[in-house]
């Protein structure tokens, strides 16, 4: 009879403390949180600008918003600036190689060219899209807003 209880109490024990555990999709909830907020910290600080190359920074209203446009010289980390144009539309941009390329690599599997580039002072720029002319720029801004929402402060680029 005493060893009926304690197998009893045993399996009791172990099955309290199997239904405690997390569960994976707990975990990977949290992962995925955690990506999205990585991607809407894109916004550099404002130490960013460098002595040696001028930028300069306007603002300008679309239908709702202002939006942030700077100027500065940027080139293609792989080497093809031929893919970067005058008007640049960033959507992230980052200290770290690692998070600036997965962002673009996200943008190139939902078939945007996104390119990556980095600027003089060592910040990664991810280019959603880039065009010779502003008004083409403000309408693929737009609908990469309408596509994604975490987007809301893309900005514009110009390529000097």
């Amino acid at each position: 009879m005493r060893k009926n209880w304690i197998w009893a109490l045993s399996l009791l024990l172990i099955g309290g403390m199997a239904s405690c555990k997390s569960s994976q999709s707990a975990y990977r909830a949290a992962y995925e949180k955690a990506q999205e907020k990585k991607i809407e910290e894109a916004a550099p600080a404002p130490a960013e600008t460098v002595v040696t190359t001028p930028s300069t920074t306007t603002t300008t209203t679309t239908s709702s918003a202002p939006v942030r446009e700077q100027s500065e010289r940027i080139s293609a980390v792989d080497g093809n600036d031929a893919l970067l144009k005058e008007y640049n539309v960033i959507v992230g941009s980052f200290r770290q190689r690692l998070n600036a390329q997965s962002l673009c690599e996200r943008l190139r599997a939902d078939g945007y060219p996104a390119v990556l580039a980095q600027n003089a002072a060592g910040w990664y720029r991810v280019v959603a899209c880039s065009f010779d002319n502003r008004p083409a720029a403000v309408q693929a801004r737009e609908a990469l807003q309408a596509r994604y929402p975490q987007f809301t402060d893309a900005w514009f680029l110009i390529n000097k």
